[in-house]
């Protein structure tokens, strides 16, 4: 199985520690209570973690599909939202009695010492941390703020554009933006444009838009008059940014911290776009579906994508005009980073084929 590079977010757990010489004659296991959670034929006896592994690239030598982490340490939901973190130079042991992983020190630490069980450390950045990520942050860093999912209205009471430096059409790095509406106190914004609406393929309704991120400003002058708007610096144009282009004040970037993980209830959603305006998506590439928080999605949820199957003739029948539909091919694998109520951004995981619109990402099977 391949090792597949994957975003933010990190683990550690603590366990005992049992020698690779114990696991030599047993047997491979399924893991314990879920059929299709099994180890792989080939899995090693153990994995000694480097500087560059990742959690998803960890568990793909030692499990059929790597969403399943979270059984083979038997983690409760609470732990897969606030999870424990894993550190180059520890040592990552298959218990095939057990059917289990287990977490030691080092390649050299089994040597009978007593189990060591650690509290869960809550870390608030990553930076030096050196724990191991699931996925690499610049997969999906500008993601985790940026697009932005938002209703048909919810612009139209932020902050907005009422006049530019000079009367310029576009904004540049270094240009000044006139504004006008409360600004809360906040000095550093966001740019955005209503962007294009996002249909639902099954119910062909209007789910959400899509926010344009166009750059960033920084508040230079407060207005002192009602008739007077704030002036702003522009310190990043990604896009034409202009007159009644809308603000939203800077969030810090949220901590990404999970496992991938089967969603709790069933979900069986499908692709409503293909970031950046193609028709299609491979590996690593960002898609949206329709269904969020609303429907049992979290972030670290794991779907299988599918490709619907096509309705076609059966010709060894009668006349042939009998229609049957092929089933439903799987092809690869979606990992949410980023939900909204009835949206969420997902990262193309290893596929088999194109991510296509309408195509299926529904809970594992």
């Amino acid at each position: 199985m391949k090792n597949f590079s994957t975003a933010a977010l990190f683990l550690a757990l603590t366990s005992v520690v049992l020698p690779a010489t114990t696991f030599a004659e047993a047997p491979v296991k399924t893991v314990a209570g879920s059929a299709r959670c099994a180890f792989l034929p080939n899995a090693p006896d153990q994995h000694v973690v480097v500087r560059g592994d990742t959690l998803w690239g960890i568990s793909g030598k030692f499990l059929q599909h790597p969403w399943c982490w979270p059984q083979v340490w038997d983690m409760n939901r609470e732990q897969i939202r606030n999870p424990h973190w894993i550190y180059p130079g520890q040592t990552v042991y298959f218990d095939r009695v057990a059917g289990k992983l287990r977490l030691g020190k080092g390649a050299g630490d089994n040597s009978g010492l007593p189990t060591v069980r650690l509290s869960p450390q809550v870390r608030s950045t990553e930076a030096g941390s050196g724990a191991i990520a699931t996925i690499p942050l610049s997969a999906i860093e500008q993601f985790l703020t940026k697009p932005l999912i938002v209703g048909e209205t919810e612009l139209n009471s932020a902050p907005r554009i009422v006049a530019t430096q000079e009367g310029h059409v576009f904004l540049a790095n270094g240009d000044k933006a006139y504004v006008r509406g409360d600004l809360n106190g906040r000095t550093e914004f966001e740019a955005f444009r209503p962007g294009k609406p996002l249909t639902d393929p099954a119910s062909k309704k209007i789910i959400g838009y899509e926010a344009v991120y166009l750059g960033t400003l920084k508040l230079q002058r407060l207005s002192k008059l009602d008739n007077e708007p704030h002036t702003m610096i522009v310190t990043n144009a990604k896009e034409e940014m202009g007159v009644r282009d809308r603000l939203l004040p800077v969030e810090p970037a949220p901590f990404m911290n999970y496992v991938p993980h089967a969603p709790e209830q069933a979900v069986n959603a499908q692709i409503v776009s293909v970031y950046g305006g193609v028709s299609q998506a491979g590996q690593n590439q960002i898609v949206s579906i329709n269904r969020g928080s609303k429907d049992g999605v979290d972030v670290g949820t794991v779907l299988e994508l599918q490709r619907l199957g096509k309705l076609v003739p059966d010709r060894t029948e009668g006349n042939g005009r009998g229609l049957i539909k092929l089933p439903d091919e799987a092809y690869g694998n979606l990992l949410v980073f980023r939900v909204f109520d009835n949206i969420s951004y997902g990262l193309v995981m290893q596929v088999t084929d194109t991510v296509q619109v309408a195509d299926v990402a529904k809970s594992p099977e």
